[in-house]
């Protein structure tokens, strides 16, 4: 199958147009559409195992050959350059602090054939700069990831407004950003942004059982709650947080793209939203089918 239009080319500009736009004389880029006339979970993820699909975890780093991550493909870290500026450069696929080879455990359990990339942001093991955040970021989209796992947000609304640059950057590159919300109620980012997958915590030990929350800012509940991770030195620990909701979804975004590659981040995000196990479908059950 050839790349998708957003991941060719752009088009140079026609004289006499305004910017992004066409001419009756070029035919637009043929869009093969996807049906989603009768969406269920089986139609969305039914068999697939996430092969073909590139996950990114900006975070502390990945644990490489962990027996619940497997390969790293990539593992770049954040690196302060002589300008004052932060570089992202190669570094061998280590996590001083856990939280990220527990997300991408996560995520592997869910998807287990996905590819599995690291963006180590957190380098001191458990804080991270601003520049090193949007960096990373930043490095991530450029990458065309077919999902990032943000388990992160900051509280400085100093970054807010480039975090909402960049989210919305991933948006249109078709990059599905999937973040996790504050643990506290406090005013953080950048999963308070509409152009995210926005996560917190429910409960319940069904790692696939996920709802829709009709109450924004967050879109989705997933599983949160004494969630079994993988932990440096090949373990696990029990541990609770959005952090760890937020990859339940990127891995089901994983089993989606590998069946349907071609939805668009507002497809997906709509196919997530039916195929939730509290959204009650044409028959008056959930997902019932015609």
């Amino acid at each position: 199958m050839n790349d998708p239009p957003w991941r060719q080319t752009s088009r140079a500009c026609t004289p006499g147009v305004p910017a992004w736009g066409t001419t009756r004389a070029r035919t637009l880029r043929e869009f093969s559409t996807v049906p989603m006339d009768s969406v269920s979970p089986e139609w969305a993820w039914g068999g697939a195992d996430g092969s073909g699909v590139r996950v990114c975890v900006v975070d502390s780093g990945v644990e490489g050959g962990h027996p619940l991550v497997g390969t790293v493909d990539r593992s770049v870290t954040a690196v302060q350059n002589d300008e004052g500026g932060v570089d992202m450069e190669p570094c061998a696929p280590t996590d001083r602090a856990g939280h990220g080879t527990a997300c991408a455990g996560v995520i592997r359990s869910v998807a287990p054939q996905v590819s599995v990339s690291s963006v180590q942001v957190l380098t001191d093991g458990k804080t991270g700069s601003g520049p090193a955040l949007i960096a990373g970021l930043s490095w991530a989209i450029d990458q065309d990831f077919d999902v990032i796992n943000l388990s992160l947000a900051t509280t400085r609304p100093d970054l807010a407004a480039q975090l909402h640059e960049l989210v919305d950057r991933a948006y249109f590159r078709r990059c599905t950003l999937v973040v996790s919300a504050h643990n506290r109620p406090v005013p953080s980012y950048p999963w308070s942004f509409s152009s995210v997958v926005s996560v917190a915590s429910h409960d319940e030990d069904d790692p696939m059982t996920y709802y829709y929350n009709p109450s924004p800012p967050v879109e989705f509940h997933a599983r949160g709650v004494r969630v079994p991770v993988a932990w440096p030195g090949g373990g696990t620990i029990r541990s609770t947080g959005n952090s760890f909701a937020a990859p339940h979804i990127s891995g089901l975004c994983a089993l989606i793209l590998g069946k349907h590659p071609w939805l668009t981040p507002f497809q997906l995000k709509t196919v997530l939203f039916l195929c939730a196990g509290n959204m009650t479908g044409r028959l008056g059950g959930a997902h019932d089918k015609a």
